[in-house]
């Protein structure tokens, strides 16, 4: 607990959580910049080319196989951040969470007003029908034949719900948290680096009353907060003693 942090939170009636990898890796999920995160890591085509569109559609079955071993994560569960959060929230403080995860965790922990910007390996749709599919349905795939996914209704495509490189962001959910930053009185920025846009470029349109920042290392944003804590985010927001 960080009493200054702690402070923030008291006076505050409409808070706003902003974050990244950072929120997860506490929770067992490699991010992608860290030491030992999957930039870092040897595969016949760098990480960023593997999770594009492009790659997805020339080399569909060569993505799964990525995408299946180092996107699909088992047994994490949420961390005291996540925890916190949806404490928060419960008590009627937090009024969104804003995430770049993929994981679905803050929906596990229990808070419900929750903007994916890049959408959430729990969810796969059928790219010409349209019918949703769970996450073990694409595990299903990776025993059988070259592993793609294809719909059990009409045959098409089966594609994670996961914004890739070269598409753009859900448009109801950017405007989603974008509404959310501008109304909040505080905004909490969390286990993010910030180098990420469109996302990182969020925090513009906050125009609140305290901006705290959370990382491990120091972010853009640093210079402009009102409270920087260079810390796990678990550490920083877990729950009072």
């Amino acid at each position: 607990m960080v009493p200054e942090l702690e402070q923030w939170i008291a006076k505050s009636k409409r808070i706003v959580f902003f974050g990244g990898a950072g929120v997860s890796t506490e929770s067992g999920i490699p991010d992608f910049r860290s030491v030992d995160g999957l930039y870092h890591q040897k595969f016949a085509y760098p990480p960023e080319v593997m999770l594009s569109h492009s790659f997805f559609v020339q080399h569909t079955a060569e993505f799964y196989r990525f995408y299946r071993e180092k996107l699909i994560v088992h047994g994490a569960k949420p961390n005291a951040a996540h925890l916190r959060l949806a404490a928060l929230e419960r008590a009627g403080k937090c009024k969104a969470v804003v995430t770049q995860n993929i994981d679905g965790l803050h929906q596990a922990a229990g808070s419900k007003a929750v903007f994916e910007l890049h959408g959430s390996t729990l969810r796969n749709y059928c790219t010409r029908c349209g019918k949703f599919y769970p996450v073990d349905f694409i595990e299903q795939a990776g025993r059988a034949g070259d592993g793609v996914p294809h719909c059990t209704e009409c045959g098409g495509l089966v594609k994670p719900d996961v914004v890739l490189y070269e598409e753009g962001l859900d448009p109801d959910v950017l405007e989603g948290a974008v509404n959310a930053i501008r109304r909040a009185d505080l905004l909490i920025v969390g286990g993010t680096s910030l180098v990420v846009y469109p996302a990182a470029g969020l925090l513009g349109y906050f125009n609140g009353d305290g901006l705290v920042v959370i990382n491990k290392q120091p972010t853009p944003a640093d210079a402009r907060a009102d409270l920087v804590l260079h810390m796990p985010i678990g550490q920083a927001l877990g729950e009072q003693a």
